[in-house]
């Protein structure tokens, strides 16, 4: 599940990584939650969404998507970083996520009249210690592919280099956002250690 991600970027770095002339205004945000207007790149260009399908579906899962989910178009969806909780204790500890060798992910999504939903996927390495699923994330170079319909990333996922470390849990607040909720804090052990 990917229920929390950020995007701080300048607007030319999402323009460069994502090969397009421009981008809309967009609200940078460190703690962006379903239901906002969030950014996705599909045809060529950028634009504004509401993060639920339909109003309805947040994520959907990568094995079951392209049978359920066929009259809906395929977009990106462009992120600093995502957020994903682990129980420790008796507390959900928040982790950020974030690109070791690029400036931003890619998420797989889908499209469907002016609403989208992320793709989610079975965990790598880094994030299987947290949580059981993480976002589809596309690399740079098979953008043009994903858009254009290659079902190859739904059934196997590639490897994304990805850095992680656990956050204050003032992100459980939607209400919450500034760039202090992706500061790493300290734990009393280190699960990344």
């Amino acid at each position: 599940m990917c229920g929390r991600y950020a995007l701080h970027a300048n607007p030319e770095v999402v323009a460069l990584q994502f090969a397009l002339d421009s981008v809309p205004e967009f609200k940078r945000s460190y703690n962006i939650a379903p239901a906002a207007e969030i950014l996705v790149v599909r045809n060529g260009s950028a634009s504004l969404a509401r993060w639920g399908l339909r109003g309805r579906f947040v994520n959907l899962r990568a094995e079951t998507v392209a049978s359920k989910f066929r009259n809906s178009g395929r977009c990106l969806v462009p992120a600093s970083g995502f957020y994903e909780w682990k129980m420790e204790g008796r507390r959900k500890q928040p982790y950020y996520f974030f690109p070791e060798n690029e400036a931003l992910f890619g998420f797989a999504a889908l499209w469907e009249r002016d609403t989208c939903s992320l793709i989610t996927t079975e965990p790598n390495a880094v994030i299987g210690k947290v949580h059981d699923r993480m976002p589809l994330i596309v690399p740079s170079g098979s953008y043009a592919a994903w858009l254009a319909g290659d079902e190859k990333i739904l059934e196997k996922p590639p490897e994304i280099a990805m850095l992680a470390h656990p956050v204050s849990l003032a992100v459980n607040q939607a209400a919450n956002d500034s760039p202090k909720l992706i500061e790493p804090v300290e734990l009393a052990r280190g699960l990344f250690d």
